[in-house]
């Protein structure tokens, strides 16, 4: 990166040009050995689950390895409806859920099971027919 703010600065000089070429195929060089090395750990790892009869692992890591990397968003929305992205906002944002969820007495509204709403004493009726 320096190579190149360098090369861009100093007006595309012939010298910083090389240096900033020469950096980056370095860089890719050292990319692609690294790439090497896990693909080298990856298939011996499903050999060694095919030697040992351990066809549910191998079957997971070749899935696995055929999905690449998968991000995992983990992106929730407040009170208002925004999107709270970092740590601290989606703490408060749990933060009040469960304080209204856990410090209240007893739930007075109406529960709603998919299109209809049912009524606290039914809650409990369906509650003690669990427990039989």
């Amino acid at each position: 990166m320096k190579a190149r703010e360098k090369w861009l600065i100093k007006g595309r000089m012939e010298k910083e040009e090389q240096e900033y070429h020469h950096k980056r195929k370095e860089s890719h060089k050292i990319i692609r050995n690294k790439k090497k090395t896990h693909m080298k750990i990856v298939t011996e790892s499903i050999e060694e689950y095919q030697k040992h009869n351990n066809t549910g692992k191998m079957y997971q890591r070749v899935n696995q390895f055929k999905k690449g990397y998968q991000h995992i968003f983990s992106i929730i929305r407040n009170k208002k409806g925004k999107l709270a992205m970092n740590t601290r906002e989606k703490a408060d944002v749990w933060k009040e859920y469960f304080d209204k969820f856990l410090n209240t007495e007893e739930p007075r509204e109406l529960i709603k099971k998919g299109n209809k709403e049912i009524s606290i004493a039914e809650v409990q009726k369906l509650a003690i027919e669990d427990y039989r």
